[in-house]
């Protein structure tokens, strides 16, 4: 049975209109993947450390400024 929140009525002039709001009982949210479109496939990102030549975890990424000389330093906040 689908539970009532709010039961009321707005009134425009001469004129009533009943409302009842209800509660959701499902999710019926869209969740969005990318895919590859000539079969169907999920696109998954990889992150790689070029220096170390290997896939890292997400865990394992920081920030970092580049500098207008091209070096990249640590940036914390």
């Amino acid at each position: 049975m689908l539970a009532s929140i709010f039961t009321g009525a707005h009134t425009f002039g001469l004129v009533s209109v009943p409302v009842t709001v209800l509660s959701a009982t499902e999710d019926h949210s869209v969740r969005f993947r990318r895919i590859h479109t000539a079969d169907q496939g999920l696109v998954r990102n990889r992150y790689w450390c070029e220096s170390e030549d290997r896939e890292v975890t997400f865990g394992e990424i920081g920030r970092g400024c580049q500098l207008p000389d091209g070096r990249v330093i640590p940036c914390h906040g």
